[in-house]
């Protein structure tokens, strides 16, 4: 199985439970690893993969205009959006932000999604 990876990309967004979390954007931090379509290993054209930069760019666009309560209803939302937008048969994506408890360094998420 090949697959493309994004590690440590930041994105901000709106998110938290807490009154005092929902003043200001949060910066997260996403890993993200994409199983690349069959065949994209074929010839050298970007266009027969996925682009790694136009993934990190929707990503980012898309998080900085929404109001997310959970990590994991953000979660969600960014692994559909990758199905929709590139032909992934499976990702892998671990959603983390920092400071949010004492004498922890950082929360989140991590989950597995296949395209039905």
């Amino acid at each position: 199985m090949d697959k493309i990876f994004l590690h440590g990309m930041k994105a901000d967004t709106l998110i938290g439970v807490y009154d005092w979390e929902r003043q200001h954007k949060q910066t997260l931090i996403l890993d993200l690893d994409i199983v690349l379509p069959e065949n994209s290993h074929q010839d050298d054209n970007i266009e027969h993969t996925i682009h790694y930069g136009e993934v990190c760019q929707l990503i980012r666009q898309e998080l900085a205009d929404c109001d997310f309560k959970l990590l994991e209803s953000l979660a969600e939302f960014v692994a559909q959006l990758v199905f929709e937008h590139y032909p992934t048969p499976q990702l892998r994506l671990r959603v983390s932000k920092a400071g949010v408890l004492p004498d922890v360094r950082e929360v989140g998420i991590e989950i597995e999604r296949q395209r039905v």
